[in-house]
Parts: structure tokens; C-alpha cells; sequence
């Protein structure tokens, strides 16, 4: 299947964020994502599918090469940076997009469900 994300639109998307990445290297996040996408949602030919393809081919660029930064201080040079690895595509504003235009939640619903031990002290 042929890719529907395009690499102008993905650097639209990012906002000049990923200018050390070459296009080569954007054509390989595009391929993950279109995997992703015909594994996730089929293989449409649909402007949704190659808008969320865009999407999680930022995502998974933000997720991994040039993550997302939340905060930056010049005096210390400290950056601390959005997201947490455990929240999937709820760790980037990229992702997020991508379950906001997923319409059938097919997307959201990859993660599972987690389940959770909590200890409560003796009421001896």
C-alpha cells in the first residue's frame, strides 16, 4: 500500500522542530506510520487516513528523535520535556491529535486496559 503522509505536510505539522532530520529519515517515520495505520484502521484511501498517518508520523518522530520540549531555561540550560513514555499517543500533542481524528477509537483502545495493586496497612 502506497503512503498517504508526505513530508512537507509532516514538517508543516512540526513547525521547523526537526530540521536536523533529513528526509530520508522522515520517509522512514512515514513508513512505520503507515503500517501502523493499515494494521490499526485498514487500508482506506481515505484524506482521514493520510491526515492521522501525518499525525503519528509526528508522534513518532517527537516520541523518539526530537522529543517535545515543555519547558526551557536559558540560565542553566535546563529543558524539560513533555510527555511520559507510559501515556502513548496522549504523550504528544501530535499523538493526541491522532486519537481526536481516529473516530472509530481504534487507536485508543491499543494500549489495553492496566490494572493497579494498592496496599492498605492492617486495621488490627
Amino acid at each position: 500500500m502506497a503512503v498517504r503522509a508526505d513530508k512537507t505536510t509532516v514538517r508543516a505539522y512540526m513547525e521547523g522542530k526537526i530540521p536536523d532530520i533529513t528526509d530520508d529519515d522522515v520517509d522512514i517515520f512515514i513508513n512505520s506510520a503507515n503500517v501502523m495505520v493499515n494494521n490499526v484502521l485498514g487500508t482506506g484511501t481515505t484524506d482521514l487516513l493520510a491526515e492521522i498517518e501525518n499525525w503519528l508520523t509526528c508522534h513518532m518522530i517527537a516520541s523518539t528523535r526530537e522529543r517535545q520540549a515543555k519547558k526551557e531555561e536559558a540560565g542553566g540550560a535546563k529543558v524539560e520535556y513533555t510527555g511520559f513514555w507510559k501515556l502513548g499517543l496522549r504523550g504528544t500533542s501530535y499523538g493526541q491529535m491522532v486519537l481526536v481524528l481516529d473516530t472509530t477509537g481504534a487507536f485508543a483502545s491499543l494500549g489495553g486496559k492496566s490494572a493497579s495493586i494498592t496496599a492498605i496497612t492492617s486495621f488490627d
